[in-house]
């Protein structure tokens, strides 16, 4: 059966997908996703309003730690559904009171064009307001990882830094991460795909290993 106009507007990207291409105005000025902090990751995240508690806690959370994003070769892309006048006001009234300050765009989405293009409307959570999503955009303009949060629930600084970082560590040393893993711990070395392969896994004394198909090294 046809996908009728209100299941697409519902869809989203997934992982490995490129990311849909929009222009949008923002806080600094007009963006097109495609042409947008090239050769840089982004991470895209959306708020379900402006001048709420849990979004301001969350904003002022990536603004505070907006020095490790840049360190991470990662430009934000913030978005609710608010007028541009709104979110300049709310950004002016959260440095006032906090002395935090949103240096980062902030995508207007007033017409909800972006919202449905990447799936952060979820009617039985609210029609009109953005879920707490988090998109991780690799410099290729891949889709790399989805968050997602419903609008009572903050989400994680933490995890979501420890996830670009594992995401960029893998891709550098073509390794995967194990539970938990955060900057420091071994990696996991990609198994073996033949015998002659596996042999020399286990003839190998320079990484750690719990059996030929499970294997950690330092990086």
């Amino acid at each position: 059966m046809e996908n009728t106009l209100e299941d697409k507007q519902v869809q989203m990207p997934r992982i490995g997908d490129k990311a849909p291409d929009f222009t949008a105005k923002t806080t600094k000025g007009d963006i097109k996703l495609s042409e947008f902090a090239q050769e840089k990751w982004i991470v895209m995240f959306s708020h379900p309003a402006d001048f709420t508690p849990v979004c301001t806690t969350e904003m002022s959370g990536f603004a505070q730690r907006k020095k490790e994003f840049d360190a991470l070769n990662t430009e934000l892309l913030g978005l609710s559904i608010d007028s541009i006048h709104a979110h300049l006001g709310w950004v002016d009234n959260v440095r006032r009171n906090t002395g935090v300050y949103f240096d980062f765009p902030i995508i207007a989405d007033l017409d909800m064009k972006v919202s449905k293009l990447y799936g952060m409307l979820q009617p039985n959570e609210s029609e009109t307001a953005a879920v707490r999503a988090v998109f991780f955009i690799d410099p290729d303009k891949k889709v790399r990882l989805i968050m997602y949060y419903p609008l009572n629930v903050g989400r994680n600084m933490d995890e979501i830094l420890r996830a670009l970082e594992a995401l960029q560590t893998s891709d550098k040393y073509k390794v995967a991460m194990p539970l938990d893993w955060k900057k420091g711990d071994k990696v996991i070395v990609p198994p073996p795909k033949t015998l002659e392969e596996m042999d020399a896994r286990l003839a190998d004394d320079s990484i750690e290993k719990v059996d030929f198909y499970l294997a950690k090294k330092s990086i």
